[in-house]
């Protein structure tokens, strides 16, 4: 497909929209008929393009998914001692809302209520899993904070909101490296995971896609938040010297960031599609929120077109997005640049739809 750069971010969006609809219907998404956090990222891209160009085919498809697995009463299988169970949550809001139906907030209930649940570190973090103890990833604060924060508007309950601001402020002050200002991707009180640094307990590396998560997590904090919200000024800071450390890190060439952010010299380190557009979307909603300026816009603008250069095509000319790092615990610099890529594994596809998404608000703006 030839001047690709001519087509617009919107749609590049609807073409991998189109490619994995075209491949799955809704509970065939992979892992097909589970509520999990790879359908969820991948719906919540869907839903950002619905809401741009209010293509019913995408609010179809993404009420399947969820009415296949929800039923009449609310009822619905997933996993309960995990924060990336909670993810998926983040549709059921705009389907109550549009539709009035019960079941949606009595399942939005049930997840919510794994916060009450989860284990705690000693400062009330919460463990990402129960079969990781005491460990926090940044992971997390996507797959648990953004819902917290929705439900907490939605239901008028705002304690919420100082719960998951605690939870950012802890990665902060464990997690973040001042020297390179990125965040390690996990963190173990305990200090007992082979991975962990004695003294601070920290995973040893940068990896691109927890830092994407993270990146997602704080944007999308904003649009949340109320202006006078207490810790909304810290949060702004926290996200305007991630944004401008994302763009030291770049790769100039290609526009594309590093499956180990920090590493691009390193003959084995990789250039990934995934965190790419994490950070482009992060860069481009950091600008909208006046957060970062307009210096800020060129990284994004790369990045974009670094991501569209890397698109290949199949026999029927479906857009496939490569280079999408599979699902990844968190462990030393081996452990990430020998992970097998994928293409179009949900993670990627929805994560680069949102940057096609957001890229195109921001360049209409500007």
């Amino acid at each position: 497909m030839n001047n690709r750069l001519e087509q617009s971010p919107i749609q590049w969006a609807r073409a991998a929209c189109d490619s994995v609809m075209s491949t799955y219907t809704p509970m065939e998404l992979p892992p097909a008929g589970r509520w999990h956090y790879h359908q969820g990222v991948f719906l919540c891209g869907m839903e950002m393009l619905w809401k741009a160009d209010q293509d019913e085919r995408y609010d179809a498809y993404i009420q399947q998914y969820v009415d296949n697995l929800i039923d009449e009463y609310g009822n619905l299988y997933f996993a309960r001692d995990e924060l990336d169970a909670i993810q998926a949550g983040l549709l059921l809001f705009r389907l109550e809302q549009r539709t009035g139906a019960r079941k949606y907030r009595i399942a939005a209930d049930k997840l919510r209520s794994l916060l009450t649940t989860l284990n705690l570190t000693s400062e009330g973090g919460f463990w990402h899993k129960d079969k990781y103890p005491y460990q926090m990833w940044l992971d997390g604060l996507y797959m648990g904070g953004v819902f917290s924060l929705k439900y907490a508007n939605a239901y008028g309950e705002s304690g919420l909101r100082a719960t998951v601001l605690h939870q950012e402020k802890l990665m902060r002050k464990h997690m973040k490296d001042e020297q390179t200002g990125l965040l390690y991707h996990a963190w173990d009180e305990s200090r007992r995971m082979p991975w962990a640094n004695p003294e601070t307990g920290c995973s040893p590396e940068f990896w691109g896609r927890s830092l994407g998560w993270y990146g997602l997590a704080v944007a999308q904090f904003l649009d949340e938040l109320p202006a006078d919200e207490p810790g909304r000024e810290a949060l702004v800071a926290s996200l305007r010297e991630f944004v401008q450390a994302l763009v030291r890190y770049q790769d100039a060439e290609s526009g594309l960031w590093y499956q180990v952010v920090d590493k691009g010299h390193l003959s084995d380190n990789w250039l990934e599609t995934s965190c790419t557009s994490l950070f482009v979307y992060t860069i481009a909603k950091a600008i909208k929120h006046g957060v970062v300026g307009a210096e800020c816009l060129d990284a994004a603008v790369k990045g974009y077109q670094g991501l569209i250069r890397t698109l290949e095509f199949d026999e029927q000319e479906l857009v496939i997005v490569p280079l999408i790092c599979i699902g990844t615990s968190a462990g030393d610099y081996e452990n990430y640049v020998t992970r097998p890529t994928s293409q179009n594994d949900l993670h990627g596809v929805g994560a680069f739809v949102m940057a096609c998404v957001e890229m195109q608000s921001l360049l209409q703006a500007n």
